[in-house]
């Protein structure tokens, strides 16, 4: 993810995502062809380049190029697309794979994908225009900038203080829905669990929609801080309660967060850094964010084994949220352009 800007601008949208389409579907087809564990880490890697050229940094790379003043609710209303494939396409898998087999079920269903996407890339997908020199509005940073490599927004507090928080919020986030089932089955059974999970997704899209339509007039901070003390108090909750109603109250609050977690980096990054280098460094700050969530489910497995409960872990993704809104406080000083 953190080259999906680069590849952008180089390859041009309509060929990067085409790239990226053709390595999600040969990996999935390979998938049920794996007879060796080596084989099946090759595949992932193929995967993940599938997976970079067509999710999250692809998608606020791509539609972030044509918004400026309404992009915080371009993004929020595609990644609702995203969120509601999911939801639909998944179980649609497994009953296929049911009814016909995981082989050729994959290969269906990766037929169908491409038959439905080629088209819409042909069609709709195009370079954004080039985007004019920032304007100061008060969404834009009002500082000259030089072109921003990667080491340099690793070694900048501005990059880190716009990234750290989502970083740590969202690897809370991913750790704990990872969980989520496992964690609530033995509280509520094996149904209502479920139900616990489904309404927490349900929570996410309404969520992302509704803070979509307000979120370009607001500090993308604040309500980032915001929806992060919300997660930590759920957490908490769901860590010492047994009553149903309130375990399902918790999730539900949880879920409000998880889709907007996602979407306000971007905005955040909007608005302090200059309309040239959003590509760049959104897509930096989407690879960060990558890296510490891959690590999260695991991370809280081993917390769970080390305490015989789920517990410490749940305290441990809430201490994480709580870091994450101090951190959404720090403010760093825009970094000034040198020669």
């Amino acid at each position: 993810m953190a080259y999906a800007a680069d590849a952008i601008e180089r390859m041009g949208p309509r060929r990067f995502l085409i790239a990226g389409l053709a390595c999600l579907a040969l990996g999935t087809v390979a998938i049920p062809h794996v007879a060796a564990p080596w084989q099946l880490f090759a595949v992932y890697a193929l995967l993940a380049c599938g997976w970079a050229g067509t999710s999250l940094g692809a998608i606020v790379v791509i539609i972030g190029g044509w918004f400026q003043t309404r992009r915080g609710m371009a993004i929020s209303l595609a990644l609702n697309g995203a969120s509601a494939s999911s939801v639909i396409l998944v179980p649609l898998l497994v009953a296929l794979s049911a009814a016909i087999g995981f082989k050729l079920a994959a290969a269906v269903a990766v037929g169908l994908t491409c038959a439905v996407l080629l088209p819409m890339i042909f069609l709709w997908v195009t370079r954004p225009p080039a985007l004019a020199a920032p304007r100061h509005s008060g969404n834009e940073p009002v500082h000259a900038d030089l072109a921003w490599s990667k080491r340099r927004a690793l070694g900048s507090s501005q990059f880190w203080s716009a990234t750290l928080p989502f970083a740590l919020g969202i690897a809370a986030q991913v750790g704990f829905l990872i969980h989520q089932l496992a964690i609530l089955q033995p509280l509520l059974g094996r149904v209502e669990a479920a139900f616990a999970v489904a309404l927490t997704g349900a929570c996410a899209v309404a969520g992302r929609i509704g803070l979509s339509l307000r979120i370009d007039r607001m500090d993308a901070r604040h309500a980032s801080a915001i929806l992060l003390a919300i997660q930590a108090i759920a957490l908490v909750l769901i860590a010492n309660a047994r009553d149903p109603v309130l375990l399902l109250i918790a999730c539900a609050a949880f879920g409000i967060g998880v889709g907007n977690l996602i979407t306000l980096p971007s905005l955040v990054v909007q608005r302090e850094f200059s309309a040239a280098e959003f590509a760049r460094v959104a897509s930096l700050t989407t690879a960060v964010c990558g890296v510490t969530y891959s690590m999260a489910p695991g991370l809280l497995g081993l917390l769970r084994d080390l305490s015989d409960g789920y517990a410490l872990p749940l305290y441990t993704c809430a201490a994480l949220d709580l870091g994450a809104v101090a951190l959404t406080f720090w403010r760093a000083r825009a970094a000034t352009a040198r020669p």
